[in-house]
């Protein structure tokens, strides 16, 4: 039987759900991958190591933001305050992402029908899609979905719900926000396991709208393909400890997500009738050097297809789910893709997951 992501009728591909517009944000602290080093080696000794230093300093980042000041950061703050900083700064940044995603495609709140909200580093109740109702002024009876725990594989699971509910009301419109404060789980203590992600992981937000429109600039999305390796699902994720949530990035995962990723681009294509040399554009998830020179190797990229995914690392660090967006936000602005040209977005996360899109202007 026929999946419903991969609608085959000439009808069903017309009415395929867009990208409309794409916002992004990021809180108002940025620092240098040195600055945020030299922070962490003055008040853990763990990372006054040579080896503890190469990991941030070889890891193709020049720049983060995150949400916390250093000049009054207390290295040893609460579970409740590291929450606390969740709480002020996740929905500022979403709403700011909204805002821009909504006036680049030239509407308003009361367009919106439909709101999806995608987080794994804080726990809100009421719950994201609730709070942006109130501050942005949306319309209080649209739908919403507030998605939780997908980490950096979350914002297409988010762009799957708002493409259900596009293809259900073809004439609604659908805002799926991305948000994470990755400096709210800045977890240190005296254990390599937690180094990589303080080293990479920044703070950000993005946001699509979704809907039905021929002159929209964005992409259609023609199908969406998802792998999951269970054999992996302890590499990746959060551990609480002491009501704090730790990081666990395995180095395992640079190694696995290459393979992982060929296969789920194989499936997609096959599945869509397309060939690997139809695909111009690649918006893959900056998930770390490593994570991905492994996909560039499995997949046989080149550095040009992976430009944006490079300049996204560098300039933001990873954002858990917010970041497959960053680049897909780049790729339409720097690449200037165009009609009929075909992209593949990936994005990888806990579980251990692979969740990709065939993209068509």
């Amino acid at each position: 039987m026929p999946r419903f992501h991969n609608p085959p009728t000439p009808y069903a591909f017309a009415r395929m759900p867009s990208i409309l517009s794409v916002g992004t944000s990021n809180p108002p602290f940025r620092y240098s991958q040195r600055e945020i080093y030299d922070f962490s080696a003055r008040h853990v000794e763990l990372y006054r190591s040579p080896r503890v230093e190469q990991i941030f300093m070889n890891s193709d980042i020049d720049q983060r933001y995150l949400a916390f000041d250093m000049a009054t950061l207390d290295p040893d703050e609460s579970a409740d305050e590291m929450h606390a900083r969740f709480t002020e700064h996740a929905l500022p940044t979403a709403r700011k992402a909204a805002e821009e995603a909504l006036a680049r495609a030239g509407l308003g709140a009361g367009d919106v029908d439909s709101i999806i909200a995608v987080s794994c580093t804080g726990y809100l109740c009421p719950g994201l899609t609730a709070l942006l109702v109130k501050d942005m002024g949306l319309r209080t009876d649209l739908q919403r979905a507030d998605l939780l725990g997908m980490g950096c594989a979350g914002a297409m699971p988010g762009l799957q719900r708002g493409y259900d509910y596009v293809m259900a009301y073809p004439r609604k419109k659908a805002l799926v926000v991305t948000v994470e404060i990755c400096s709210a789980c800045y977890y240190v203590d005296d254990t390599l396991e937690t180094v990589v992600g303080n080293a990479i992981c920044g703070d950000g937000a993005a946001a699509v709208v979704m809907g039905n429109s021929d002159a929209s600039p964005g992409p259609r999305i023609r199908a969406f393909e998802t792998l999951l390796e269970p054999s992996y699902i302890h590499t990746v994720g959060f551990q609480f400890r002491s009501g704090k949530l730790r990081l666990v990035l395995s180095k395992d995962i640079r190694d696995a997500a290459g393979e992982l990723a060929r296969k789920v681009v194989g499936t997609l294509l096959e599945r869509s009738g397309v060939s690997r040399d139809d695909v111009r554009h690649w918006v893959v998830h900056s998930g770390g050097r490593k994570v991905i020179d492994g996909i560039k190797d499995r997949l046989g990229l080149t550095e040009e297809d992976l430009r944006h995914s490079r300049s996204v690392l560098r300039e933001f660090g990873n954002m858990s789910s917010p970041t497959v967006l960053f680049v897909l936000d780049r790729t339409m602005r720097a690449s200037l893709p165009e009609p009929g040209d075909l992209g593949v977005m990936l994005a990888m996360g806990p579980g251990l997951a692979i969740e990709g899109a065939l993209l068509e202007w």
